[in-house]
């Protein structure tokens, strides 16, 4: 049988920061305080479920040994091979997250057998004065930082970027940063759950203790330089897509529209993932449809070349459209 759009049961999250809006706009489980929705995932453990159709329960790297190059394309299964690159998640923080950062692919791979941790933001949804950390305030240097970090002032250092829908963060691995609350994010990154927690508010945890940090083993992998252009604001017209994010790691583009248009990846040699974040709309192909509403990720595989997206809501559909490119 052919190969389809797939959707995944969400891998939810239970976070000390976490919210209710993923529960109750999205209806992912009812838990009052899930952080993370994991969609799209082929981290090892945390694999993607398939929730619909004939190959439902497989999980996403069981599909790509057996398909191969027709669901990932034949540049990313050689590069690849059997585990799914991305990661897409949502993020619900009703408080601000730790600040951290992450490793790059060379320190991951040498410290933990495993990818780096470069990503993006999309902001979905954002309460009034929400803000979020995306790297230092001005260059400084490792010495002036731990001076901050065992003084307690670490926050006087960082940059605090005010956030509103429709806001893009790209931070690569080495960006400290930390998302604010009060903030819904579509967050697209490596295959990689590696984080250096380096700072976390004092907060405690359920059992009564402050979560762990990682300061030393941050130091090495830190940015020091000053905050320079961290955000974009894109302006789309409808019905035409606009590239987001460019990367050796992903490409995003944002996708509004409210008729039906077609999409051609004949020459993307690479799977494409759907993450809808306004209204709802019909992928249509060659042996049928599949239905998807805000708040749902789907996967492409880059074996259908030629697709329709078709809106089945009054209010423009959003999309992020995610690719790896050649």
């Amino acid at each position: 049988m052919s190969l389809y759009p797939l959707k995944f049961k969400p891998i939810l999250k239970d976070k000390i920061w976490g919210g209710s809006r993923l529960s109750s706009k999205s209806k992912k489980g009812n838990d009052a305080r899930i952080g993370e929705s994991w969609e799209i995932s082929g981290l090892i453990g945390e694999e993607s479920v398939v929730s619909e159709g004939y190959l439902k329960d497989n999980n996403i790297n069981e599909l790509i040994e057996v398909y191969m190059t027709e669901l990932v394309g034949e540049r990313i299964y050689d590069e690849f091979g059997n585990e799914f690159p991305l990661i897409l998640k949502l993020i619900d923080a009703k408080e601000d997250l730790s600040i951290q950062v992450h490793p790059d692919n060379e320190m991951a791979i040498k410290r933990h057998n495993c990818f780096g941790k470069t990503e993006m933001w999309y902001v979905c949804e954002a309460q009034e004065n929400t803000s979020l950390v995306w790297g230092f305030e001005k260059d400084t240097n490792q010495e002036d930082y731990i001076k901050h970090l065992k003084n307690g002032t670490l926050e006087e250092i960082l940059h605090f970027e005010p956030v509103r829908k429709g806001d893009v963060f790209y931070t690569p691995a080495g960006k400290v940063h930390a998302i604010g609350k009060g903030a819904l994010i579509a967050e697209i990154h490596q295959s990689s759950d590696i984080t250096y927690r380096i700072y976390d508010y004092n907060r405690i945890d359920k059992n009564g203790e402050k979560r762990d940090l990682h300061t030393d083993l941050a130091l090495d992998c830190i940015d020091f330089h000053g905050n320079k252009d961290s955000k974009t604001h894109p302006e789309v017209e409808i019905g035409k897509p606009q590239n987001i994010v460019t990367s050796e790691f992903f490409t995003t583009n944002l996708l509004k529209f409210n008729s039906k248009i077609g999409r051609d990846y004949y020459a993307l040699d690479s799977f494409v993932a759907y993450m809808c974040t306004e209204g709802s709309f019909d992928i249509l192909y060659d042996e049928g449809k599949v239905s998807v509403k805000k708040g749902e990720s789907v996967l492409i595989p880059a074996c259908l070349n030629e697709i329709f997206l078709n809106p089945t809501s009054k209010e423009v559909v959003e999309i992020l459209e995610v690719y790896i490119e050649k």
